[in-house]
């Protein structure tokens, strides 16, 4: 039974200082613009960028100690850490949602006219480019190391985004038309786009937590490196995958011939580790050697998930 570790990556700590600076540049040029305009709808802009900022702070935590080294507490690393930053940052999506909501209603039976548009409207812009810039370096990096911390700031910022432009298009139409009714709608819109991304956040984090397999094409990719072996006569089965924050964890029971000698199936199983380790990057793999002509090796068949 064999198991390999593989290196562990540069600290994604940095993109989480991006993701905090670039929160406080938003609430601070977002929160300007409703000052100016006093619009519901740049109002539930800047609750979010809010958000934005607790969620920043909370991966700053979480990738802190799931980059730290496994101990005897923790023997498999804290790599399940960045769950709970995710779904932190998806609970405070949903309360954000119902605080929007809720001034959204109060303006819509309670109109009130818009100010300073045109300026307010150019500083909200510029808000949404600079967390434009940043959700698509967090997805980026986040994509790259397996980091579910930083793709959901990510994907949080890029809600941000799509909700600002829908607020600066709205205020823009109210600004038109003078029909203030459309602020406060258009506020409630947003509340119910950013629930759904809420929702996704809390699911995907659970999953993680309650130890969901790879993803489909990751398993595929293992399926077919052991295809080769399999066409030699070896056997596999009770594959099993398991993700934990930006690591993978997979273990399979490896069958040869009974005469082999303990070198060839040490030589074996490094081999096929070796080539899981490269089609599953950041992957830990653990391996069972059984002798293929033993009935008792196949005892433990309704460990298959296949």
């Amino acid at each position: 039974m064999t198991e390999r570790n593989t290196n562990a990556p540069a600290s994604l700590q940095r993109y989480a200082w991006l993701s905090i600076a670039a929160a406080i540049t938003t609430i601070l040029l977002k929160g300007w613009a409703w000052q100016l305009t006093g619009s519901v709808g740049l109002l539930s802009d800047a609750i979010e960028s809010f958000v934005n900022l607790a969620g920043a702070l909370m991966a700053l935590w979480m990738l802190a100690l799931a980059e730290a080294p496994a101990d005897d507490k923790h023997p498999h690393g804290h790599g399940k850490a960045e769950y709970f930053s995710s779904a932190f940052e998806g609970f405070l999506i949903l309360v954000a949602a119902v605080s929007i909501a809720y001034a959204a209603l109060n303006r819509l039976f309670d109109p009130q006219p818009l100010e300073s548009v045109s300026v307010g409207l150019v500083v909200s812009l510029a808000a949404s480019l600079i967390n434009l810039a940043v959700a698509r370096v967090l997805m980026a990096v986040g994509r790259r190391h397996n980091s579910i911390s930083l793709e959901a700031d990510a994907h949080h910022l890029m809600t941000d985004v799509w909700t600002s432009v829908g607020v600066i298009v709205g205020v823009g139409l109210v600004w038109l038309t003078g029909w203030l009714w459309l602020d406060p709608l258009l506020a409630l819109a947003v509340a119910i786009n950013i629930l759904w991304t809420g929702y996704q956040l809390v699911r995907r984090s659970a999953d993680g937590l309650l130890d969901a397999a790879l993803p489909a094409e990751q398993v595929a990719a293992v399926e077919a490196l052991l295809a080769g072996y399999r066409q030699r006569g070896l056997a596999f089965h009770a594959l099993r995958t398991r993700q934990s924050g930006a690591r993978a964890f997979i273990t399979l029971h490896v069958l040869v011939p009974g005469q082999w000698t303990v070198q060839q199936g040490h030589d074996l199983v490094e081999e096929i580790e070796a080539g899981i380790r490269a089609a599953v990057p950041r992957s830990h793999v653990l391996t069972h050697l059984e002798p293929i002509e033993d009935a008792g090796s196949l005892a433990d068949l309704e460990l298959d998930r296949s």
